[in-house]
């Protein structure tokens, strides 16, 4: 009979309510699917961070081994997808057009060593890694960043694919695109970059290499934080804008989706320098920096994952790529799914 008095009946009601409200008014989040990925992204050796944002709310962050949320870390050749950016801008601007070739950008270096397939080689090869060139990656990368001229020594690399053709995967090859928009634009990488990349975006270049002309390198060495990483994965999910402003043109971010060539060593698909692949049920487009530094791309999700990583000896090196995207796949996914 206690329940039944209006008094009680009242109080019932609105401490139910004030329950009511204030469990509606709490983000969709579920803390314990927050804790999992987290406890499992802890295993992963190498992981140094992982930043989960989805529809443009920032969902999930987490630091691991006294990483700071600060510092700015080198993305390795993640590098290589804030190039191809810029010279998507730079299209959009006229100052490039992607069917010029290496003899429009590069003709001292062909006066003196003519070569009409090189020559030939156009820009879109370029973005694409067709270029042909004998790569300056992996083994032969300490020659490249020694020699005293990056570009002639990537230029002056055998043809080992017909341009066009099969992937060659070459850091000097986007090295190329960053001295041609220096070349084009009358501004330095790094300038250019800040003027309509970084600064609308609130970015702080933490660091970048120079070659020894003065060239910014193009496709390593960039240092940017995490939260900046996670910047340009929401810039490209929405179709190159940013705070209403069209940075850079809704048709280059989805010319650079497509599949154009194949990786010869990991089962990944490449566009415009962003890589792409299956991840589970849903199509992932990512860049990607040597040792595990990520900016995972879920548009069905409309969901943006960064994950940065620090190697500390020679079998993480060999083993750190599957972990990562089992956490995608078997953690991450599921949890964005869910919200």
């Amino acid at each position: 009979m206690l329940f039944k008095h209006p008094y009680i009946l009242n109080l019932t009601f609105l401490l139910f309510l004030g329950w009511y409200q204030i469990t509606c008014a709490q983000p969709n989040v579920d803390v314990s699917d927050l804790s999992s990925i987290y406890e499992e992204a802890e295993t992963i050796q190498s992981l140094r961070s992982i930043l989960i944002q989805k529809d443009g709310e920032l969902m999930g962050v987490e630091y691991f081994r006294n990483a700071s949320p600060d510092y700015p870390y080198n993305i390795k050749s993640a590098s290589k997808s804030i190039i191809t950016l810029l010279v998507g801008i730079a299209v959009d601007q006229g100052h490039v057009d992607i069917d010029e070739t290496l003899g429009d950008h590069f003709p001292e270096y062909f006066e003196e060593k003519p070569n009409p397939y090189k020559e030939a080689i156009t820009i879109r090869n370029l973005l694409s890694m067709q270029a042909g060139l004998e790569t300056t990656s992996f083994n032969n990368y300490g020659a490249w960043v020694i020699s005293n001229n990056w570009v002639e020594f990537q230029l002056d690399q055998p043809l080992v694919e017909a341009p066009g053709g099969k992937m060659v995967y070459s850091t000097g090859i986007s090295h190329l695109l960053s001295v041609i928009i220096t070349k084009a634009t009358g501004m330095s990488t790094k300038s250019f970059a800040e003027k309509y990349l970084f600064n609308p975006l609130n970015i702080q270049v933490g660091g970048w290499d120079r070659d020894p002309q003065g060239y910014y390198m193009g496709g390593n060495n960039l240092a940017l934080t995490p939260k900046d990483l996670l910047r340009i994965g929401q810039l490209m999910l929405n179709g190159g804008t940013w705070n209403n402003d069209q940075i850079v043109s809704k048709e280059w971010v989805q010319d650079s989706f497509q599949t154009y060539t194949r990786s010869n060593f990991n089962p990944y698909d490449y566009g415009y320098m962003w890589w792409n692949r299956q991840v589970g049920e849903f199509n992932v487009f990512f860049a990607w920096g040597f040792g595990g530094q990520y900016i995972f791309i879920i548009p069905e999700l409309n969901s943006v994952v960064v994950m940065t990583s620090f190697l500390q000896n020679a079998t993480q090196r060999r083993t750190y790529k599957e972990p990562i995207f089992d956490l995608l796949e078997t953690n991450v996914i599921p949890y964005l799914e869910s919200l």
